[in-house]
């Protein structure tokens, strides 16, 4: 049997599972949430063994100290991630919400309601906390999924589908409901691409060369996820002690993630005071600043202790680093700032530290980003941030789903219809 063939196979499983579990109502799926939680805090130790297996071999290829981050699922995140799993199960299942609803005038009854999208495929890299998070949207949402989460994270997400699926038999539903072509490899993924009839959308998370591959090469329906290229504008009138913190944490926190800032914007009239602040405030944290002619010239003649300072390229303003790497530019004002993101942005997540209100309010007005922020971190660009629980992906497209992706995104409608005869003339 080809890999096509077996890609294929599971997907219809999956199907059939699916159709099965579309009868289970909310009080069962949340009872089932709970009880996957709990599995998961009893077998977090067995899960974060196999995930030191995944990093030693990780560590052994070379992989960058972001992606380290990213694949790390000790037992403090596991718990964390079975935290997530009970958030949810206490979230309002979007499944039979009437959309709108209204009646015709021939007396027929028409109702617009959110259903499951169906089986959900998931391509995703060294995220092994994704398995754990779309395993416990699908089930609240009452969708079946394939996974493959990629090779850095096998054996983690092997020992987590594994509790997934024990709790899966032990209640009575299928197994099939939540599976992985891990095994298959990278042609499983490539499968998973092609198995249009057998998959109903597929959404792809991870690096820009893996989302532009999934769109490009899918013949399923896609939801863009995408890279981020996340800015930060400092306007003239922004509050410099907001702005330092805001920074810091948007940039250090997290190195590897989408949401992490990457490029700072500094307004000229504030670019000579502010700059060497921020520029000395990220040297603590050993961030290197690739920096334009003109900040640069400010950030040289400051004299800062332990700053790492180079020249921008034009690849800089296009990178998203993923690591303590951080392009800064000085700007005329919120109009050139938005011209550079619109230039240059992945339509992620963008934030304005500033307290002028008619600046706050133009920069929104033309930044065309999934989020934009005012004097907050990028870094609550989250599912779990948004109160989703936990998210599915943070999209970057525009049709269907926008921003993070949680319940309400992983359902569809359907109408119905109630007559008593009618027929058209």
């Amino acid at each position: 049997m080809s890999v096509d063939d077996l890609v294929n196979a599971r997907a219809d499983c999956a199907r059939k599972a699916w159709r099965n579990f579309a009868h289970a109502d909310t009080r069962a799926k949340n009872a089932l949430l709970e009880k996957m939680a709990d599995a998961l805090e009893f077998a977090a130790s067995n899960i974060a063994e196999a995930n030191k297996k995944d990093l030693k071999e990780a560590e052994a290829k070379g992989m960058d100290a972001g992606k380290l981050d990213r694949l790390k699922f000790d037992e403090e995140r596991i718990q964390a991630s079975a935290k997530s799993v009970r958030k949810i199960a206490q979230l309002q299942d979007p499944v039979g919400q009437v959309v709108r609803g209204y009646t015709l005038p021939n007396g027929i009854k028409l109702s617009q309601i959110r259903v499951p999208m169906g089986v959900m495929g998931m391509i995703y890299e060294a995220r092994p906390n994704v398995t754990i998070d779309v395993a416990a949207l699908c089930i609240k949402s009452g969708n079946a999924a394939i996974l493959r989460g990629g090779s850095a994270a096998l054996h983690t997400n092997q020992a987590s589908i594994e509790v997934i699926q024990s709790v899966l038999k032990n209640s009575n539903f299928s197994a099939d409901l939540i599976q992985s072509v891990d095994d298959l490899g990278r042609d499983g993924a490539t499968s998973m691409m092609h198995a249009h009839g057998h998959i109903d959308v597929l959404v792809p998370r991870g690096s820009a060369n893996l989302i532009a591959a999934v769109v490009q090469e899918s013949t399923v329906p896609v939801i863009e996820t995408g890279a981020g290229n996340v800015h930060i504008y400092v306007d003239k009138s922004a509050d410099i002690k907001k702005a330092v913190p805001i920074i810091i944490n948007a940039k250090t926190q997290r190195v590897g993630v989408c949401n992490a800032a990457e490029k700072l914007l500094v307004h000229k009239a504030v670019a000579q005071e502010f700059l060497p602040k921020i520029a000395a405030a990220l040297a603590e944290h050993n961030v290197i600043l690739h920096a334009d002619d003109k900040s640069y010239d400010i950030l040289q003649s400051a004299n800062i202790q332990g700053l790492q300072l180079e020249r921008a390229t034009e690849e800089d303003w296009k990178r998203e680093y993923l690591s303590l790497n951080m392009g800064v530019k000085v700007v005329d004002d919120y109009t050139d700032a938005a011209s550079h993101i619109a230039k240059y942005s992945t339509g992620h997540t963008e934030t304005i530290i500033a307290e002028d209100y008619s600046t706050i309010q133009s920069f929104i007005a033309s930044v065309d980003s999934a989020v934009v922020m005012v004097n907050a971190s990028t870094r609550f660009t989250d599912g779990g941030e948004f109160g989703f629980g936990a998210e599915l992906g943070i999209s970057t497209q525009k049709l269907h789903a926008r921003g993070p992706m949680g319940l309400l995104e992983m359902t569809t409608t359907k109408w119905i219809g109630y007559g008593d005869g009618q027929i058209r003339a």
